[in-house]
């Protein structure tokens, strides 16, 4: 028996997502007996490469990759069971095994179809009335955290009691189907192939939802599990854990630039309250950040530069870091590294290190911009606001430094990065006051430098 208690680790992202963080803990798992996501839904997606072979993961924990690792989704995570079986299906094709290995808080709220159509039809009536999207992916995301926080959500448990089940699942139709129709014109609205099986006259029908959900509830009653109580268990026998969060702080529903956020708490304190552990179980928390930023859907952003027009450092780093989002296939706007952002997710996180993730991107360029600091209202700030508005009217103050030419692909000792590349990650972690743990020289797992082992004391 071990003889002290596991060490665990929580890893977030510090910008508006899509940092990287897929990589990282697929990575980690290597030093951990289990990983647990916390919040979110499908919306999000993590892209792992392991020797040269792309998986894309939007559900499942990305240790599922590393054989034997125990995998968890917490109670903070919205689900769609018909999303989790199409990525269990595409893992197992590839030869991984995933049932024996994954298990499912059974508090977790359902998305059904009617979330994902209130979403759509939400963007809608806002782009018809003239007011900008918020950008949501259109998957029921909100919707589903919406119907928890009203306290009316169906939950995974539902599943285990067909006539509970329905006598719920009529409530929320009669509900969600008022707002569609009476509110948001959902007859006259396309909703696509995926919905299509499930929509008449612009309300969701009870009989294909109901049908679908027990056949799930079949598939699903072997991986239910109390997550907390597992997961204190393992701590308590001494296993490592890994807590991975989804989005990026900027996009967390209190701390991110509101109104244009996901539904849920993205930040590292939610690791606890989303899978059922105390604060007192999260040792380190790693931040993931690219060396540039990107940003999908709307929203301000201030180091935005023009990543649409060739020859331009916002188009470089469009291209060559292939800015494409993992989820929807959108386009990620691109900009210069904004360390000022990066305060505020140290602050709102207590971030203990950093990961600088797609380093190599920047291979090439020969000046390199770095935000300090912004211009608001004649004042000078070196911390991002809080807030949409605010933020919109921000000017960034930079630093200017020099680029490389030298190839960082591939590199795994710090010494060889090339001399300027080192300056520049050095700067970062003056500027933010948060130490360089690991540095990524490229999508591949083994393309990792480590400064500091988050699993070491």
């Amino acid at each position: 028996m071990k003889a002290t208690k596991g060490r665990n680790v929580v890893v977030v992202g510090t910008q508006w997502g899509d940092e990287g963080k897929g990589k990282l803990v697929d990575w980690l798992t290597e030093r951990a007996q289990g990983v647990v996501r916390f919040q979110g839904g499908h919306n999000a997606g993590h892209t792992l490469v392991i020797n040269g072979v792309k998986t894309a993961l939007h559900l499942i924990p990305s240790g599922i990759m590393r054989a034997g690792v125990k995998c968890f989704i917490g109670n903070g995570v919205v689900l769609s069971a018909a999303k989790l079986f199409e990525e269990i299906q595409g893992l197992e094709k590839a030869g991984v095994e995933v049932r024996s290995r994954l298990r499912v808080s059974e508090a977790c709220p359902l998305i059904l179809p009617f979330h994902a159509a209130l979403d759509l039809a939400r963007e809608a009536a806002r782009e018809n009335s003239g007011v900008e999207k918020i950008g949501t992916t259109g998957r029921g995301i909100g919707p589903a955290y919406e119907d928890k926080i009203a306290r009316r959500a169906l939950r995974v448990q539902d599943l285990k009691d067909p006539q509970r089940f329905a006598t719920k699942l009529r409530e929320l139709l009669a509900l969600h189907n008022h707002v569609l129709k009476t509110f948001l014109g959902s007859d006259k609205l396309a909703f696509g192939a995926a919905l299509d099986p499930y929509i008449k006259n612009g309300e969701v029908q009870f009989d294909p939802v109901y049908e679908e959900a027990m056949r799930h509830a079949e598939l699903l009653k072997p991986m239910m599990a109390d997550v907390s109580k597992e997961l204190n268990e393992l701590h308590a026998a001494g296993d490592n854990l890994l807590f991975e969060g989804a989005q990026g702080t900027l996009l967390d529903v209190d701390h991110g630039t509101y109104p244009y956020v996901t539904s849920s708490n993205c930040v590292a304190g939610n690791a606890a309250a989303g899978s059922g552990v105390g604060p007192g179980m999260l040792h380190y928390v790693l931040g993931i950040t690219k060396a540039y930023c990107t940003r999908v859907g709307g929203g301000p952003f201030p180091t935005e530069l023009d990543w649409e027009k060739e020859g331009t450092p916002g188009y470089h780093m469009s291209t060559v870091g292939a800015e494409k989002g993992v989820t929807t296939g959108r386009s990620r706007r691109c900009g210069w590294f904004d360390a000022a952002l990066l305060k505020r997710s140290a602050q709102v996180n207590g971030l203990s290190g950093l990961c600088i993730t797609k380093l190599d991107v920047l291979d090439g360029l020969q000046e390199l911009k770095l935000c300090i600091g912004y211009e608001l209202d004649g004042e000078t700030i070196d911390l991002l606001p809080m807030g949409a508005d605010e933020i919109a009217r921000c000017t960034p103050i930079y630093e200017s430094m020099p680029g490389w030419t030298d190839s960082t692909v591939g590199v795994v000792d710090y010494a060889k990065l090339p001399q300027a590349a080192r300056n520049y990650l050095e700067r970062i972690a003056e500027v933010t006051g948060v130490p360089v743990a690991i540095i990524s020289t490229s999508p591949d797992r083994d393309h990792t430098i480590l400064m500091q082992d988050p699993y070491q004391a």
